[in-house]
């Protein structure tokens, strides 16, 4: 993510109404990610795949503000969960608002720590996610194969490896996309996609009380293909790969459902998770 400042989350007097400030990630929060879905899946696809395995921890990789973390251990009382990221900023912004919410008997079991993806002796994790495509920072193949091997030498026994992509033919276009909420407006900036290099810039905006605030999110991206990560996840050691495939709703947008698949489709824009699977 960009670095950028956060403003603390007091409430401000405008005229005769009381309305919150401008918080970025809040706001991404809100627009972006749906964490209480995103581990029901997890535990959905680990018990289709692991049947006979206990499963207990979630470690979520790139974690920002560990929204997925805190939501972990809400699922079940035997379950733990730790965040990695290098980033203290939204680090501390997830322990400011997230881990308040959770009882104090759940935040003994979730913990995020200040570390490198790439470093060995990564914490050990039944199920590890990297998701919101934020393993595609890293653009060279030895240096995303390296994570990948990480991943598999600190999963604990038969394990999974989560990863979400994107694609479609859409995604090579420059082209912003904005979508309503009650307090906001959420821009998509696809800035453009270089097809020698396959790497794109996008960015993320807001517009909050008449004011636009512009390149609030940056990502610098290598733009992987399912192929290619299943091919690195073999080579780093897993013993299978799945593919879960999002479905379409009536106005053919995602359903948020996913379904595993051996085949895709051609779509304009599509998501999908590419599970690294160990069996040993």
């Amino acid at each position: 993510m960009a670095k950028a400042k956060t403003k603390k989350k007091s409430l401000v007097k405008v005229g005769p109404k009381t309305v919150l400030p401008f918080d970025k990630y809040a706001f991404y929060h809100e627009a972006v990610q749906s964490p209480d879905a995103d581990v029901e899946f997890y535990e959905k696809a680990f018990k289709e795949i692991h049947k006979n395995k206990k499963l207990t921890t979630l470690r979520e990789d790139f974690c920002a503000a560990g929204a997925i973390s805190c939501e972990w251990v809400k699922l079940n009382k035997n379950y733990k969960s730790c965040g990695l990221d290098l980033d203290p900023e939204p680090m501390a912004y997830g322990r400011e608002h997230y881990f308040p919410k959770l009882t104090k008997e759940e935040q003994g079991r979730a913990v995020l720590i200040q570390k490198n993806v790439l470093e060995k002796n990564l914490p050990v994790a039944d199920m590890v996610a990297a998701v919101n495509f934020s393993y595609c920072l890293f653009k060279k193949r030895e240096e995303l194969k390296q994570y990948f091997e990480n991943v598999y030498k600190s999963l604990n026994g038969p394990g999974l490896f989560i990863t979400d992509i994107f694609g479609g033919s859409q995604c090579g276009d420059a082209i912003e996309d904005r979508h309503k909420f009650k307090n906001f407006t959420y821009y998509w900036d696809q800035k453009g996609f270089d097809p020698v290099s396959a790497e794109g810039l996008f960015q993320i905006h807001f517009r909050h009380k008449g004011t636009k605030y512009e390149n609030v999110f940056t990502y610098d991206w290598r733009m992987w293909t399912i192929p290619e990560l299943k091919e690195l996840m073999l080579e780093a050691g897993f013993e299978d790969i799945k593919v879960y495939w999002e479905g379409t709703n009536k106005k053919g947008g995602g359903s948020g459902i996913f379904k595993q698949v051996e085949k895709g489709e051609p779509c304009l824009s599509w998501i999908a998770y590419v599970i690294g699977v160990k069996n040993k």
